[in-house]
């Protein structure tokens, strides 16, 4: 299960208002207000309204967890106007203020639909990604929900335990699970050559992983869309220009 980085208490101590505990029905305003004011080493998040207070992390999470944001990562790398994160606590509405184990973003400036607000990500990220071992019934459960709702474009969540990959791409206003190609590969839809072997990271042949993403990044769809991504950047920079330098006589 993701968790939610505290920062220390401005004030140095903790009141009875400040404080957060599981099962809390709350606004994410209202979360966020106490989250801030809470002591260190404290963790949670706010999934459909509830605030959800973690538990230690296992070794076999983290271990996945790194692999899915390392798989990310690299792909970031070679695609501009991406951008990657790794347990970033995310302003999604009213009800959702979770912090996905890694999340994958087009940048706002190259048709993002999220954008960053003060110190957090906000919005709705293209794509999360959870890895679930006790948080299972939640990541497919109330925080697939929150995703849904808020508007992200693609959800996976890697069941260790049931050795699953959980692959959902937004159909209209659900997210809906959806299995790899014929070859056994899940390819996003959103980003493309961004691709996964499932069944190898499942039996931890990272490898494997790493040579599947590499064939993706080679492909025309992936060099289209990172064309694509620069288009859209240079015509924000041109749009941003015109609104700071009027033509004379349009000046207001």
């Amino acid at each position: 299960m993701s968790t939610v980085e505290p920062r220390a208490s401005s004030r140095g101590t903790t009141t009875t208002d400040a404080i957060l505990a599981d099962g809390q029905r709350m606004n994410s305003a209202e979360f966020i207000r106490r989250y801030e004011r809470t002591p260190p080493g404290f963790t949670a998040e706010l999934i459909g309204g509830v605030v959800h207070v973690a538990s230690p992390l296992s070794s076999p999470h983290g271990r996945g967890s790194f692999r899915i944001s390392t798989w990310l990562g690299l792909y970031c790398a070679r695609t501009p106007g991406t951008d990657g994160l790794d347990n970033a606590t995310t302003l999604m509405d009213d009800l959702g203020v979770p912090q996905p184990d890694s999340q994958l973003r087009i940048l706002p400036e190259c048709g993002g639909q999220g954008h960053d607000e003060g110190e957090y990500v906000a919005g709705a990220p293209e794509l999360v990604a959870e890895t679930a071992r006790s948080s299972r019934k939640v990541d497919l459960g109330g925080k697939r929900d929150d995703y849904e709702r808020a508007g992200v474009k693609e959800n996976i969540v890697v069941a260790i335990d049931d050795r699953e990959v959980h692959w959902h791409v937004r159909r209209g206003d659900r997210l809906v699970r959806i299995p790899p190609d014929a070859d056994g590969i899940h390819r996003s839809e959103i980003f493309p050559g961004l691709w996964l072997d499932a069944a190898a990271l499942l039996r931890k042949d990272f490898a494997g992983v790493i040579d599947v993403l590499e064939r993706g990044l080679a492909s025309p769809e992936h060099a289209d869309f990172v064309a694509r991504l620069a288009a859209n950047a240079a015509a924000a920079a041109r749009n941003a220009g015109t609104a700071a330098n009027p033509a004379p006589g349009n000046a207001t």
